[in-house]
């Protein structure tokens, strides 16, 4: 699955299934559940971390966890995020930064939180050969400016902004976006009036493709859900009383049990036996 595949499925009116997760085992099994696009976010901050924000991911650690996911998931379309300060600083370690994510960890399209601040970085990366996606409306690492992150495109003015933003996007080099947290309204006159795929994530129905995070989709978050998301399955739950029953079978030895030990060979035991008596005389 690639970029162009996607542009496909734009073209034929088919939505788009994109997932957020950042390791191997999991993106081996969202693979073979047949979505079409996986993002290794900067989300792994908190998801995987603890972090209260998408802020603390660094290059290295995205770098990792996307190569991590590439291996889990070998043909699915790749997308990883360009974290907190990679980009910002110059248009020369934007180009470096997204290029190892291609070159190192086998990503095919690199996501960049964009304003209009940073078309040049949009237009940088992408002349350098890479395929972007900008990631337009609410923006998590943008939160210690702002204070608290809400809902855009709320106002006819703000609608208005967030549309030209996100053709100027497009005009950039983006070769496609990604919506959070934008009317509904709005984000439908975006992904009609773009020719590029319009991902969203709580941005509505009407886009071409809808994106969650993992532990959302399985019912493994801690505390209240975003408003836009989903559960799946439940299996906090499970994944509780699988591992409170494996306690419990250890302190009451019921595991492990015969069938789940090694064993010497045939014979050696009784020689076993002999020698350490002869090394007790």
């Amino acid at each position: 699955m690639t970029i162009l595949d996607l542009f496909g499925l734009k073209q034929k009116g088919q939505k788009i299934s994109a997932v957020s997760c950042y390791d191997y085992t999991t993106a081996r099994l969202v693979g073979r559940a047949g979505v079409d696009m996986i993002l290794v976010g900067d989300s792994a901050a908190q998801i995987l971390l603890g972090y209260d924000s998408t802020l603390p991911a660094t290059m290295d650690l995205m770098v990792a966890l996307t190569a991590a996911v590439r291996r889990g998931a070998p043909n699915v379309c790749l997308a990883a995020d360009m974290p907190f300060l990679s980009y910002q600083t110059s248009i020369a370690s934007a180009v470096s930064n997204a290029g190892r994510f291609v070159a190192q960890a086998g990503a095919q399209i690199v996501k960049i939180e964009a304003t209009a601040a940073h078309l040049d970085v949009i237009k940088a990366v992408s002349d350098a050969g890479m395929s972007v996606m900008a990631h337009i409306g609410i923006r998590p690492q943008s939160i210690t400016k702002l204070g608290q992150l809400k809902a855009e495109g709320t106002t006819a003015e703000l609608a208005y902004e967030l549309i030209e933003l996100s053709k100027a996007m497009v005009k950039a080099g983006a070769n496609s976006l990604l919506l959070e947290g934008t009317a509904r309204e709005v984000a439908k006159i975006v992904a009609e009036k773009t020719p590029v795929p319009v991902i969203s994530c709580g941005s509505g129905p009407d886009c071409d493709g809808q994106i969650l995070v993992i532990s959302d989709i399985l019912g493994l978050s801690d505390g209240p859900m975003p408003k836009f998301s989903r559960r799946f399955a439940d299996l906090d739950k499970a994944v509780v009383q699988a591992v409170g029953d494996y306690a419990q079978q250890i302190r009451s030895g019921k595991f492990p049990d015969d069938t789940q030990c090694y064993h010497i060979k045939p014979g050696e035991l009784d020689k076993l036996k002999r020698m350490l008596a002869s090394t007790n005389r």
